[in-house]
Order: C-alpha cells, then sequence, then structure tokens
C-alpha cells in the first residue's frame, strides 16, 4: 500500500528526544524557546509562540487579536473543521466566503460583500500548500481596518510573491504528523505585533504573565521540549522535503496533465507552492470510480474535504444557510494522491501508470 502521508522521522529525531528524555526538562523548557527563536527566523517574523496543536494555535491567535463574543471573522468553508471551531470558540462567528475554484482558496473578489460592521478580521487558508491572495485580502484588510489572521496549517514555507507565508498577518502552523513538517502534535503562531505576542504567550500558558499570578482567563496549551526537540530536526529539512515535494509533484502534472477526465492542481508564478497535497478534480461525477481503482490498486488517498463546513450539522443546527456553489462544487470532485517525500520512483510510476490505466 503506497501511503497518502508518511512522516519522515530519522535517527537525528532520535537522539534529540532521547536527550531531551535523558535531561528530565521533558515540559515547556529550552528547546521550545530554541525552536520558537528558529521557527521565527524561518518565517521571517519578529516573534513565534509555540501551542499544543495547530488548532489552539488558531484558537490563541483570534484571542490575541481581541477576537470574541459579538464579532465575525470571514473565512472559508472548504477547510479542515479546526478553521471555523477556532472562531466559535472565542464566542465570534465564522462568516463563510467561495473560493476561487483553481486555487480552492478564499475568492478575494467576493470578500467585500461579507463584510459588516460586526467584521473584525479575515482569516484566508493556505490551502494543500499553496497561498491565498494576500496581496488583495491584505488590501481589503487595510481598507476596511481589519486584522488579518492566516491559517498556514498546511503551507509551512509556502511563499505569496517571495515572501513566507505566516508573515503578512497572524501566521498560524500545525506540526501534525502528516504535515509538511511534524513535531508529533504541535502548532506555532507568528507574529511581528509585540503585543500579540505577549499575549499569545499569557493564553496558553494559564493566563499567567508571573508564576501563579493570573490576570486572564488561559489554557494549558504549552508545547513540550520532546516536540520542540523533534521539530529542530524537522525544520532543517524543510526545504528540503518541500522541494522534493515539488519535484514530485511537477512529474505528476507532466503526466496526469494529458489526461481528459481529471484537472491537475493549478498554480501562479507569485505562489511557490509546497503541495501538503496534490489535489487533483475529477471530472464528470467519475470520482468513486477511481476511488474503487485505487483501493484495488493499493494506492492511499484522500478527500479533503468531502463535505464543506456550512454543511456539517453542527453547522446547519446554528443556523447556516450558505450556498457556496464553487466550494460545493469542489467538495464532490477533489481527491488527493501521495506526494509526500518518502516516495520513491516506482511508487510514483505505479501513481501514474494507475491514472494513465484508468478507464
Amino acid at each position: 500500500m503506497i501511503p497518502i502521508a508518511k512522516p519522515s522521522i530519522a535517527q537525528e529525531e532520535i537522539e534529540a528526544v532521547k536527550s531531551v528524555l535523558m535531561s528530565g526538562n521533558i515540559a515547556q523548557s529550552k528547546k521550545v524557546d530554541e525552536f520558537e527563536k528558529q521557527f521565527a527566523d524561518y518565517i521571517g517574523t519578529e516573534h513565534a509562540i509555540s501551542t499544543s496543536n495547530g488548532t489552539t494555535a488558531l484558537h490563541v491567535a483570534l484571542l490575541s487579536n481581541g477576537i470574541g463574543k459579538g464579532n465575525e471573522v470571514i473565512t472559508t468553508s472548504f477547510t479542515f473543521v479546526a478553521t471555523a471551531n477556532s472562531v466559535l470558540f472565542t464566542g465570534a462567528k465564522p462568516v463563510f466566503v467561495d473560493i476561487d475554484p483553481n486555487s480552492f482558496n478564499l475568492d478575494a473578489s467576493l470578500i467585500e460583500d461579507k463584510i459588516t460592521e460586526k467584521t473584525r478580521a479575515i482569516m484566508p487558508v493556505h490551502l494543500y500548500g499553496q497561498a491565498a491572495d494576500l496581496k488583495a485580502i491584505n488590501e481589503i484588510c487595510e481598507d476596511h481596518n481589519l486584522i488579518l489572521i492566516e491559517d498556514a496549517a498546511q503551507a509551512h514555507g509556502a511563499k505569496f510573491d517571495g515572501k513566507k507565508v505566516g508573515s503578512f498577518g497572524t501566521g498560524c502552523f500545525s506540526f501534525y504528523p502528516t504535515k509538511n513538517m511534524t513535531t508529533s502534535e504541535g502548532g506555532m503562531i507568528t507574529t511581528n505585533d509585540k503585543s500579540v505576542y505577549e499575549k499569545a504567550r499569557k493564553y496558553r500558558n494559564h493566563g499567567q504573565e508571573k508564576r501563579y499570578y493570573y490576570d486572564a482567563l488561559g489554557f494549558n496549551f504549552r508545547m513540550t521540549d520532546i516536540c520542540a526537540a523533534i521539530g529542530i530536526c524537522q525544520l532543517k529539512k524543510l526545504d528540503g522535503f518541500n522541494k522534493t515535494r515539488q519535484k514530485n509533484a511537477e512529474y505528476f502534472s507532466k503526466k496526469l496533465s494529458k489526461l481528459d477526465y481529471l484537472q491537475c492542481p493549478k498554480t501562479t508564478p507569485n505562489k511557490e507552492h509546497v503541495f501538503h497535497q496534490y489535489t487533483l478534480r475529477i471530472k464528470d461525477g467519475r470520482r468513486d470510480e477511481v476511488i474503487q481503482g485505487l483501493e484495488k490498486a493499493g494506492i492511499g488517498y484522500g478527500i479533503y474535504y468531502p463535505m464543506p463546513l456550512h454543511k456539517q450539522p453542527l453547522y446547519i443546527e446554528l443556523g447556516y444557510k450558505d450556498k457556496l456553489i464553487e466550494t460545493e462544487k469542489a467538495a464532490g470532485e477533489v481527491i488527493s494522491i501521495p506526494v509526500h517525500p518518502l516516495l520513491n520512483k516506482e511508487e510514483i510510476e505505479r501513481i501514474v501508470s494507475f491514472f494513465e490505466e484508468f478507464k
């Protein structure tokens, strides 16, 4: 079976974890500080604040930007549930905008129609590893005095106009094992805003600045030194991982773009796609046939995402009645195939051959 994703863990990560375990400092300590500094340097921001996972990174980022009850946050319905749920956690309301059918990201041309007096932030998702239209979104934020929060959970190292995502607004990353780099579980917030930095550090640690003195309602959202030790090793390899993903994706597109029944990912010169997922669109309602074929061939796949958030029972119960045409169409057509850096040449050829021979 060719897995859809596979974390690349080597001896360096194992030795790093052993070193932390032997030190006795296995909770949040010096390794977390080191990882935060290195990650901020990599993204190009003044600050980085680690958290326990990508969901808590989003939650804390929103709170640290003052998002709360009575506010609205414009985002996408075509994403993992944590994006919108993190808004709900603060007491605010997610407002969904349809996607661009080529990038699967927020259609910036539709955002201003959804802005109200309650809107406080726009939260694009850099889906599958490709940046949203940050130039247009940033201009909207500036024109309407809105906060930009980037859900970059799938886009470590991705760029827009040569600048890394997560450095345009407040960035949020996930280090889940399937991501382009991992800490096993973990998250990170990136920012140039000192106030956001200070609040985020407080919220992720029970609301305390000084030990046992609490001036805010906070959470236990800390990262451990064990996770940070893995992250330090993985960060050094991230650019190499991404280059291999890009090379695999380039080969897939070269071969599969000739096939009429599917559409390969579309990229633009101003965006560096890091291919967290290589996502095809299967035309003419044939996705179920393709899935059956992949299962028989022993090739892993994923559907990200089969049901948009505005169609989920939770959001229906909350009163959402959106009609997002491109979002709903994409949910019925997308399928992701393995693109991770541990694929070997034989596996890549097997995947290509399957689609070329599919009838």
